[in-house]
């Protein structure tokens, strides 16, 4: 077995700046998906390539918001980019729009079969799937899970892709590694599964895979949950290993920058609801690169 701090994903090759395809949505308000994706990435030294899958007026915890599904055009999209010869050395999706969407991040798997493929399944939290998702597309959402190189599920969404009943974030180190074995089962490379709570003030994340020892990272638990801190952990954790670092390293640092970026959030106006304060904390991307 492989301790996760051996594991590396990328490698960084000299002045060469890796292109991402970044398969999420778009929303106006509130600090989530590509407008946490496109920043965080760029500051690793990443051209981020975005391909929306719903257009947001706002996210959903706000009492009131609109949505526009993007599905229609996504293949004409994608044509346009064979027809320009674009290149990509990984693929990052999460928030989907519907099933069919699916199929658009499969044709991107099957048109750059070198690239990364990083998925992370953004459905739910707190044991609930998130407003817009349907039973139908959820279970779509499970045939990402199957020759991803990097899977980031919160236990919520681990749950849903597995069948196996959420028990809430204080969970047995046995239930752990059911989830993640399941998960590794179904086809995932590597698992990163996130958010585990104890009553010891610490949150932990499990490193996993095929051939590779479980790992638990912990940090600081902060008193309040936000908005947005899953898009913003996938994304930092996407950066680090886009600049090298290894699997572990990046758990890491992507725990440490969430925490800092929840720090930061906490002095804002209405920060429990418009999402993660994240770019004061940009210079620490940057840093990855040096």
């Amino acid at each position: 077995m492989t301790n996760a701090k051996n594991v590396r994903l990328y490698e960084r090759s000299g002045a060469y700046i890796p292109r991402i395809a970044a398969v999420h949505d778009l929303c106006g308000y509130g600090k989530c998906s590509l407008g946490v994706a496109i920043p965080v990435l760029s500051a690793a030294g990443c051209d981020v390539c975005p391909v929306p899958t719903s257009l947001f007026s706002a996210h959903t915890r706000f009492p009131k918001w609109y949505m526009h599904d993007t599905t229609s055009m996504l293949e004409e999209y994608l044509d346009a980019w064979q027809d320009e010869g674009v290149e990509l050395d990984a693929i990052y999706s999460g928030f989907l729009g519907a099933p069919e969407q699916v199929g658009a991040i499969q044709r991107l798997y099957t048109e750059y079969p070198n690239a990364l493929r990083v998925v992370d399944p953004v459905m739910g939290d707190g044991g609930k799937p998130y407003p817009t998702y349907t039973p139908e597309l959820c279970a779509a959402m499970g045939d990402l899970v199957e020759g991803a190189d990097l899977l980031t599920p919160n236990l919520t969404e681990a749950s849903i892709l597995t069948g196996i009943a959420y028990e809430g974030q204080d969970v047995s180190d046995n239930y752990v590694r059911r989830m993640l074995d399941s998960l590794v089962n179904m086809g995932a490379k590597h698992v990163v599964l996130k958010g585990i709570v104890h009553d010891d003030g610490l949150i932990r994340n499990y490193v996993a895979g095929a051939d590779v020892e479980c790992s638990e990272v912990s940090g600081e638990l902060l008193p309040y949950m936000l908005h947005g801190t899953g898009d913003l952990y996938a994304s930092a954790l996407l950066a680090a290993i886009m600049a090298g670092q290894s699997l572990l390293e990046g758990v890491e640092f992507a725990s440490t920058l969430v925490r800092d970026a929840m720090r930061i959030t906490s002095a804002q106006p209405d920060y429990e609801v418009r999402g993660v304060s994240f770019e004061t904390v940009l210079g620490e991307v940057t840093q990855l690169l040096r």
